[in-house]
């Protein structure tokens, strides 16, 4: 097994709901012998599940765990020279169209990707293969992402990578793309929350970033329900610790 197949696995058991939930269930263990302790342990991970799962609470770490760029004024969007769309996963079942089609994350980019490029005619490149969780499918992003710009928005992609399987290759692959047609000043479209570590990425390898950022983090619902357990609440949650993680690796790794 390759090291980067185990980074799903450790982030599953790490991040909600499976940590916490791990937690609570190794303090109803060793509540067996050691009562308040494990009573202890086994009520902080309920408490912390139920904490993450709060819109509110997901909102606020994303604010204050992450910087969340502004959104790309048409003045920065004319020195670039490509828009990267960076691909957010797969649906690999789709039997109601025939073919794989990209997740919301990577539909929402490509979107937004596809309105920048009409709206500046600058060339579209995209960076996605088949990412560390989803070994085992031949389910490749790149392609269902050509196929949907080409079906849905009548455009082309200039520049494909649809052999990364994470963030550093996208940037890495990407670049190798673009250098020898003289690109080095880019916009880059991911969601908000994931813009800070891509760009790092993306700088470490030599080119000019303009964030780009889409699906930005905030209340979803009328005030007593962004308090109340939700499903979208957990997944913010989920997604804005995985990317504080990653950029504490990702700052370690850079010394």
């Amino acid at each position: 097994m390759e090291p980067g197949a185990l980074k799903p696995i450790l982030t599953a058991l790490a991040l909600p709901p499976a940590g916490p939930l791990l937690l609570a269930l190794l303090g109803l263990a060793l509540a067996w012998r050691w009562r308040r302790t494990g009573i202890v342990l086994a009520a902080a991970g309920v408490v912390v599940t139920l904490a993450l799962s709060l819109n509110g609470v997901a909102v606020f770490l994303t604010r204050h765990l992450v910087d969340l760029p502004p959104p790309v004024s048409d003045a920065a969007l004319a020195r670039v020279q490509a828009i990267v769309v960076l691909g957010g996963g797969m649906r690999p079942h789709a039997p109601e169209y025939g073919w794989a089609q990209p997740s919301e994350h990577t539909l929402a980019r490509l979107r937004y990707g596809a309105w920048l490029a009409r709206r500046s005619g600058k060339p579209l490149a995209f960076a996605g293969g088949i990412g560390w969780a989803a070994t085992g499918t031949d389910s490749v992003e790149g392609t269902a992402a050509r196929r949907v710009l080409q079906e849905d928005y009548g455009l082309p992609l200039r520049w494909l990578d649809d052999r990364s399987r994470d963030t550093r290759e996208n940037a890495e692959r990407i670049a190798a793309l673009l250098r020898p047609d003289g690109v080095r000043r880019i916009a880059l479209v991911s969601d908000a929350w994931h813009l800070q570590r891509a760009e790092a990425h993306f700088r470490g390898v030599g080119l000019e970033v303009v964030p780009a950022p889409t699906q930005f983090p905030a209340p979803l619902e009328r005030q007593l329900l962004e308090w109340l357990p939700s499903t979208h609440g957990l997944t913010l949650s989920r997604q804005v610790l995985r990317e504080w993680l990653g950029l504490r690796f990702t700052t370690t790794a850079g010394r």
